[in-house]
């Protein structure tokens, strides 16, 4: 394993140690990972660190998934100090981002990694009773048997209860025109306590500046409480596809370069790429 995917994963270990409390607390967690070995990962003696552990750790973390490094990316990097200002500070925004540039993975290492965050992706089939059950399920809570007052009761209760909260809407821009009123209802309980994020594609933009247009009832209260502006994500770089390549066992400039160039910003097409690299490899073998 290169040493800039065990730097990285040492990185994320310490925040992972943290949200849990300690060391001891975070190698309860961790399957077949003790407090010695996250203490000589932390102090950087990595001599007697196998490949195997390293990618146990990886994956537990939510730092890899079957196999698949997450790289901290500009887009990365960029999303998580925005989610980090919003939590700090209990601010709303609405964050917009190209379709395959790292958003969700990004929001779900934070949600792995700090305390006090919740997280859901929201989907079209979502009416108001799922959608908070969706939110109430990810706080730990039982939505079974509440009415739909009862439940945004509970949700905002909890989130009153927690020392700065985030809720993050994932993929917002499917969420319904009903589903997307309760973002007001849940600003105007919270509002200066709980930080929240809708994240979405541009569509989110458009949506809400065709409503604002047209006078469509709830947008304009919507937009106002994002502070009357989306914030733009940078687009991946050449820079940044060429560092998931590596981190994910693809090498050498000519390979690296034509991932990049089939690529067209989109991570999701980076990764099938990288899976034929590595079978074409398996089958030349």
């Amino acid at each position: 394993m290169a040493i800039k995917e065990q730097e990285l994963i040492a990185a994320r270990l310490r925040e992972y140690c943290q949200k849990q409390g300690g060391q001891n607390k975070a190698a309860n967690t961790l399957k077949g990972v003790s407090s010695a070995t996250i203490s000589k990962i932390l102090s950087g003696s990595w001599e007697t660190i196998a490949e195997g552990m390293w990618h146990n750790i990886s994956k537990q973390i939510g730092l890899s998934s079957e196999g698949w490094t997450i790289v901290r990316t500009a887009v990365y990097e960029e999303l998580t100090e925005l989610l980090e200002c919003a939590q700090a500070d209990s601010q709303v925004m609405a964050i917009v981002g190209s379709a395959g540039c790292g958003k969700s993975a990004t929001i779900r290492q934070y949600t792995t990694t700090h305390k006090e965050v919740v997280s859901i992706t929201c989907s079209e089939y979502q009416n108001r009773t799922s959608w908070l059950s969706a939110v109430m399920e990810a706080m730990g809570l039982d939505p079974r048997g509440m009415s739909v007052a009862e439940k945004i009761g509970a949700v905002v209760r909890k989130l009153r209860q927690a020392d700065k909260p985030l809720l993050i809407l994932d993929e917002a821009d499917k969420m319904s025109d009903q589903v997307l009123y309760f973002f007001i209802s849940i600003y105007n309980e919270l509002e200066d306590h709980c930080g929240v994020i809708l994240s979405a594609t541009q569509y989110l933009d458009k949506r809400l500046q065709k409503g604002l247009r047209t006078g469509r009832k709830g947008y304009e209260e919507v937009y106002s409480r994002i502070g009357r502006q989306c914030v733009q994500l940078s687009a991946l770089s050449p820079e940044d596809i060429a560092l998931v390549c590596v981190a994910n066992g693809v090498t050498g400039d000519r390979r690296v370069r034509k991932i990049s160039d089939e690529a067209q910003c989109d991570l999701r097409r980076v990764k099938r790429a990288v899976w034929r690299e590595h079978q074409l490899a398996e089958d030349a073998q």
